[in-house]
Parts: structure tokens; sequence; C-alpha cells
């Protein structure tokens, strides 16, 4: 069974850094192959996508987000990351990781990123 655990977040004042983490386990040996984004859910807004690596490495995102944030991946440690900087009060919300392989679909818990002056 496919599980996801988030990981890193936490307060930071507006212009500053944060990098989530995002651990993958029991995928037996198939996480090079999963499809791996981050969406995050603002209080009182619908969920959003945040940003996406392919399987190929291929990284896409929002257009809030440009240049800010960065997502990459280690296959070799399952795990996949968004680099956060120069934050926003707006980019205050819970962070969700999911993971596609096939029909396979698996989100984690969510961690709470609060951005604050």
């Amino acid at each position: 069974q496919v599980q996801l655990v988030e990981s890193g977040g936490g307060l930071v004042q507006p212009g500053g850094s944060l990098r989530l983490s995002c651990a993958a386990s029991g995928t037996a040996g198939r996480f090079y192959a999963m499809g791996m984004a981050w969406y995050r859910q603002a209080p009182g807004k619908q969920r959003e996508l945040v940003a996406i690596v392919t399987s190929g490495e291929s990284t896409n995102y929002a257009d809030s987000v440009k240049v800010r944030f960065t997502i990459s991946r280690d296959n070799a440690k399952n795990t996949v990351y968004l680099q956060m900087n120069s934050v926003k009060p707006e980019d205050t919300a819970v962070y969700y990781c999911t993971g596609r392989l096939g029909t396979l679909e698996v989100w984690g818990q969510g961690t709470l990123v609060t951005v604050f002056s």
C-alpha cells in the first residue's frame, strides 16, 4: 500500500523560505514511475494545484508560484520536495502531496504552512 507523508511545514515570515518534503513508502520500487504533485488549500478556498513533476522530471507550476517555488524529486530517497522562496501571506495553506501510478492515486495528510509578519 502506497503511503505519502509530508513534512516541513511551519511558520515563516513574508520573503522567507521553506522546504516541504513528501516521502513515499510501499511503492515496491516504482516511485520513479510515479507522477508527483503538490496541491494546497487555503482557509475557505478550494484545493488548487501548485506544482507537478512527472516521472521524466518535467515540471509545471501554477502562475502564482512560478519563479518562487521549485518542485524536485529524489528517486533514490522516494521523496519529492517543494522549495518555497519569497513566500507571501497568500501562500498560507495546507499543502498536500499526491502521487499517481497508472490508475492509483494517493494523497498525503497535508502539512500546514503559515506565512505571517
